[in-house]
């Protein structure tokens, strides 16, 4: 009966693992995935890249913000006016007015710090009863105004710093949105590396996992045979247990790292089959430090995007210090005037100069000490001699990094000489062990124990390579050459 019960349920188990190895062999195996694949995909899905455009944008848009406050703006208005009065016998006649009124006008501020308008009114009056003979009556007047700026707002810089200072803006969120970009490609590289170490790792510990279980079975031969005792055999099950939860632990830390890279590649794509992968070689000389140095002031996005907001505060500096100044303004009107029985008659009026009219007036507006505006002054000073020394700060840390970022390199590729070297040892010393063991010269815990160590040594090596290929990661997005790595151009 318990037989049955155990027949029932190990078909009921192979019932439901039938459609996943189904599902499985039926699935087309993904090709081999390479670094530049995955460069390129998280280049086109990363979040941190999408959310970024939206700054770039908002600041190419405060180009024309800045634009706005300097081009022509036309203003209409027009309106009209009726009324009536009620005839008092023996006091007071009946009679109606209407009149309307249209304005049209067009301004241009200069960036001299100069204002021109020109406007034009056209305005109809009629009353009933008559009581001249233009009725209706039509007034036409054309005039022209310009207001010059003599101390606050004078001068170019003054008012052109604003749309300056929104094109610096625009090219630090690009160097913005290329340091993103680049620590996507180095969180992307170190992904790429981590995986393809978990499952090299993985492939190691199964290799060893079959060596134990091999020195399992050969313990278990000899045995039988008197050779070995119960003690040699107890020794290969239990380097056969470690061996195996090391490998469902590696398998974990495998699957752990394929999330990790899909996540950075892709946007909610953790289901996906990630293909195979491999170690590069690595064909690139020792660096310079010196040339190391110099292309990251030249290119690196971060020690960039500060000289950039130096620059900003330069242009709020000019700001402030014109606004610090009292408000002093000339400015001058002509005037034409015509006056007819119908519209068109009126401009030509106007236009023949029969009437015309001109004022000249000045204006002078002084806020007592300028306190605010002084203080304003003041900060955007500070703001400046502050930024100028987070750039001095972040040049000296640019080169501690650098420095490091070298040595790092210079150490991991003598590591990687090294761990190859005492793996190919590890692999000798096993190999006599073994031998050893072969001619009953050895026992199963010194197999187990040049087993242990071969592992180990295959691990490091592993490692090595990854560092070392972390380090120059690292050592390209400090000089801001990660994307002509891969020849990205970005928009």
């Amino acid at each position: 009966m318990s037989l049955l019960r155990r027949l029932t349920s190990l078909l009921a188990v192979a019932a439901l693992a039938i459609p996943a190895l189904l599902a499985q062999t039926s699935a087309p195996a993904p090709g081999e995935l390479t670094l530049e694949a995955c460069v390129r995909r998280a280049l086109e899905k990363n979040f941190d890249l999408e959310a970024q455009q939206f700054t770039t944008q908002i600041a190419k848009e405060g180009i024309d913000v800045a634009r706005g406050a300097y081009l022509p703006s036309l203003n209409l208005t027009s309106n009209r006016a009726d009324s009536q009065t009620t005839a008092i016998p023996g006091v007071l006649s009946s009679s109606s007015t209407s009149s309307s009124t249209t304005t049209a006008s067009i301004t241009q501020p200069l960036y001299t710090g100069t204002t021109v308008g020109l406007s034009s009114q056209l305005a109809r009056s009629r009353i009933d009863p008559a009581i001249s003979a233009l009725n209706p009556a039509y007034n036409a007047d054309i005039t022209l105004t310009v207001r010059q700026q003599l101390l606050q707002g004078f001068g170019i810089a003054a008012n052109k710093a604003a749309l300056l200072r929104a094109r610096v803006g625009l090219a630090k969120a690009n160097l913005d949105y290329r340091s993103v970009a680049m620590n996507v490609i180095q969180s992307t590289e170190n992904a790429f590396y981590n995986l393809v170490f978990a499952r090299e790792q993985l492939d190691v510990l199964k290799s060893s996992l079959a060596l134990a279980q091999r020195l399992l079975d050969e313990a278990q031969t000899r045995r039988t045979t008197g050779v070995a005792t119960d003690l040699d055999v107890l020794q290969a099950e239990v380097g056969v247990a470690n061996a195996r939860r090391n490998v469902l632990l590696a398998d974990q830390t495998v699957k752990n790292s394929e999330e990790a890279l899909l996540a950075l590649i892709g946007q909610f794509e953790l289901g996906t089959r990630v293909g195979s992968t491999h170690f590069m070689e690595v064909d690139e000389a020792i660096p310079v430090l010196a040339s190391s140095f110099s292309a990251a002031k030249r290119s690196q996005p971060d020690y960039l995007s500060a000289q950039a907001a130096i620059e900003q505060a330069k242009y709020d500096v000019t700001v402030a210090r014109d606004a610090a100044k009292p408000s002093l303004s000339v400015g001058g009107a002509v005037g034409l005037d015509g006056h007819r029985g119908s519209n068109t008659d009126a401009f030509n009026d106007a236009f023949n100069n029969r009437s015309n009219s001109w004022q000249v007036d000045l204006s002078l507006t002084y806020a007592w000490g300028q306190v605010s505006q002084k203080a304003r002054l003041h900060q955007s000073v500070a703001t400046l001699h502050q930024q100028q020394s987070r750039l001095r700060q972040l040049e000296q840390n640019l080169e501690v990094q650098v420095r490091s970022a070298v040595r790092a390199v210079e150490t991991n590729a003598e590591s990687v000489k090294i761990s190859t070297q005492a793996k190919i040892l590890s692999e000798r010393q096993y190999a006599l062990e073994k031998a050893k063991f072969d001619a009953g010269l050895s026992t199963s815990y010194l197999v187990l124990q040049a087993q242990n160590t071969l592992e180990t040594a295959r691990v490091a090596e592993l490692q090595s390579k990854v560092s070392l290929r972390n380090a120059l990661t690292a050592l390209h997005r400090i000089e801001g050459s990660s994307l002509q790595q891969y020849a990205v151009n970005l928009p």
